[in-house]
């Protein structure tokens, strides 16, 4: 019985009676707790149904046909009757019993229902668009970013339907648990996350947790992007799909810093700007040529627009996703590059702080929702400068929204041969000593673990070549 109060092309009312009909029949809306809204219903009898469901629900504990028959008055009994012909009592019946799934195959119907209403969404709100662009006055930015919230609710309905379970007993969850720490005694290197691609990395922190954001802060020239691309490059080494979204650097800058990477290790050093300027000799043109063999067989995905907002980005994860996904190499890490560039709302114009929270809410939900480890690289604010001791510290995220309190963990970079290599003594015995200050850690990048919620809090000493964008154990000083 077709029920629709509107006009659709395509709409299938069974779609909505089987989850309506599972769920009167179990009276547990808890099932469908945290995916299931009123506005997911085409149909607006549906709508109100499900609406009684949740006031059975919130009143008495119970969302069984004999509850919420009880809460529909008696003009809307009649006002059912008179459109369908048939009782609403008749009529919740039949849903109950024209159930084809059940309870075990409500997943599966919940996730068909939320398929056709965001179909029958995008087709609305594509009418609108339409119909708004042919006004003159119309302003494209702005029909832009309504239209990319729009895709975002609909886009987030359709991931959380796919979700399996949000809610654990604690047997459930201490099972999950003691899954990981199995999986990670048979791995034998203590990882329970995915590699940084550094041993003194990854013994202290576990690896890159999926889940969790994971901040990655510093100044201009630390090496921040080096760090962020070279754990890209390991952990996709390590069998791990990953994601890079750069919004200062191009696809084509990031590909040279990475060739420099990979050839270090195989051929030596090659550097960097020798590439940007074309200074390289034919051996080493065929050492770059080889690196490339390696890196282009990485499952690493780089999308290098600027300008994007945490909408955007969801769009082109997921686009990254699907390409991992049908290649076999699903992605597990999502880098952006960096946080302050990702383009705010307009929700908070002019309040930076502000701004900074919702973005960097929005990307640790995004960590949560597609259970992926997501390293966020950030920028800090100059006061750093401004001190003698010029090693970051949590206090300088404090102006910075809540990324402090947003992150799982949050790691500082920091490099004493920069400041070095900027001062000059006021003698010359200050001046060699600078100097011999310098050539001692002109390869030493400090890796600050400032905040970790699970682990200790420390500084762990890597060896650098930023020339080369070369990021390795402290081994190899």
């Amino acid at each position: 019985m077709n029920t629709t109060s509107i006009s659709q092309d395509g709409y299938i009312p069974e779609l909505e009676q089987e989850v309506l009909g599972t769920l009167l029949s179990s009276g547990n809306l808890k099932l469908v707790s945290g995916t299931l809204r009123p506005e997911h219903f085409v149909e607006n009898l549906h709508r109100r149904i499900f609406e009684r469901m949740q006031e059975a629900d919130s009143a008495y504990g119970n969302a069984g046909l004999p509850v919420v028959y009880k809460l529909f008055s008696k003009e809307e009994q009649d006002a059912v009757k008179t459109r369908l012909g048939i009782p609403l009592s008749a009529y919740l019946a039949s849903m109950v019993g024209g159930c084809v799934r059940g309870v075990p195959g409500l997943r599966t119907s919940l996730q068909a229902m939320l398929q056709q209403w965001a179909r029958i969404s995008l087709g609305e709100q594509a009418a609108i668009v339409q119909a708004a662009s042919a006004d003159p006055g119309a302003r494209p930015a702005e029909l832009i970013r309504a239209l990319g919230r729009t895709l975002d609710d609909i886009s987030a309905s359709l991931r959380t339907g796919k979700r399996t379970q949000t809610r654990f007993t604690m047997a459930e969850a201490s099972a999950t648990a003691i899954a990981a720490i199995e999986e990670s005694r048979a791995r034998g290197n203590g990882l329970t996350g995915i590699t940084w691609g550094l041993a003194d990395v990854d013994h202290a922190t576990g690896g890159l947790q999926r889940g969790e954001m994971t901040i990655l802060g510093a100044r201009p020239a630390m090496g921040k992007t080096a760090v962020g691309l070279g754990v890209g490059m390991k952990a996709a080494a390590a069998g791990a799909g990953v994601g890079f979204i750069s919004l200062e650097m191009g696809a084509r800058t990031l590909a040279m810093r990475a060739l420099t990477d990979i050839a270090f290790d195989r051929f030596g050093r090659i550097a960097y700007s020798d590439l940007i300027t074309g200074r390289v000799d034919e051996v080493a043109m065929a050492h770059v040529y080889a690196s490339q063999e390696q890196l282009a067989a990485l499952p690493l995905q780089i999308e290098d627009a600027s300008g994007l907002s945490i909408p955007d980005i969801r769009v082109k994860f997921e686009r990254m996703a699907d390409i991992a996904e049908r290649a076999g190499t699903p992605i597990e890490v999502l880098i952006v590059d960096y946080l302050q560039l990702v383009a705010a709302s307009s929700r908070y114009q002019g309040n930076r702080t502000a701004e900074i929270t919702e973005i960097s809410a929005g990307l640790r939900n995004m960590a949560r929702e597609y259970n992926i480890a997501l390293l966020a690289l950030s920028q800090l604010s100059r006061q750093v400068e401004t001190r003698e001791d010029k090693r970051p510290m949590l206090s300088d995220l404090r102006e910075s929204g809540s990324i402090e309190q947003d992150a799982d963990t949050v790691i500082f970079l920091f490099r004493e041969a920069y400041y070095l290599s900027k001062e000059k003594g006021k003698n010359a015995d200050q001046e060699a000593e600078r100097i011999d200050r310098l050539i001692e850690c002109e390869n030493r990048l400090e890796f600050i673990i400032a905040k970790q919620r699970n682990g200790p809090v420390r500084s762990i000493d890597l060896f650098v070549d930023i020339a080369c964008s070369a990021v390795r154990n402290a081994a190899r000083v």
